[in-house]
């Protein structure tokens, strides 16, 4: 009996001992996963959205597996257009009738926002679907990267093209307000379709002899 009191007071003088071990190398771990994520952003065309857009994730997983960054940064930006997608609805209900001269310009943004939402959600798709086959060959491996670089790709262009069709500065705060929110459609697409080429170039890297 006093053998196993002297073992749970050992125990016990440990236990501040081990948790703070725990905790700080949860933290360490956390600390590079995030700097690993950063330096990836940095060869991204806007790394400080990047940074944003995956940070919510970084505690999620150790982040080092090219083919998570590439499945998470899709997921910011389906999730940014699945947002925005929802803002044109409820614009484009009331313009017909309130404000037509505005109507044509946002239901046309709309349908390429719809597209968008639809490429991605094909672009997360054929990753999951090639993450799960692994390539049987090599060219069973293009095509699927070639698939999702496709899709990520014309997302990326529907939304340039809806952001093109706000020009210059000087706008009603509508038409202000609908091209940030797809001018963030368009960084986010441009972001993760950086990870994709970065997925794909560790993928070619690792089926070499």
């Amino acid at each position: 009996m006093a053998a196993n009191n002297k073992l749970i007071l050992v125990l016990l003088s440990l236990l501040p001992h081990i948790i703070i071990f725990l905790a700080t190398a949860t933290t360490a771990k956390h600390y590079d996963t995030k700097a690993h994520v950063e330096s990836l952003c940095r060869t991204t065309l806007y790394p400080n959205l990047c940074v944003r857009s995956l940070s919510r994730y970084v505690r999620s997983r150790a982040m080092q597996n090219p083919r998570d960054l590439a499945r998470f940064a899709l997921k910011a930006s389906l999730y940014r257009a699945k947002y925005t997608k929802a803002f044109l609805l409820k614009e484009v209900k009331n313009l017909e009738t309130l404000r037509p001269q505005y109507y044509a310009l946002v239901h046309e943004c709309l349908t390429q926002i719809r597209d968008s939402v639809n490429q991605l959600s094909l672009a997360i798709a054929e990753l999951d679907r090639v993450n799960r086959r692994g390539g049987k060959s090599q060219g069973d491996l293009d095509w699927h990267i070639n698939n999702l670089q496709t899709w990520t790709s014309t997302a990326l262009t529907d939304a340039e093209t809806c952001v093109s069709q706000f020009p210059g500065r000087r706008m009603s705060k509508l038409k202000a307000t609908i091209k940030g929110k797809v001018k963030n459609v368009e960084e986010t697409t441009s972001n993760a379709l950086a990870f994709i080429d970065h997925y794909a170039a560790a993928r070619y890297r690792a089926r070499r002899p």
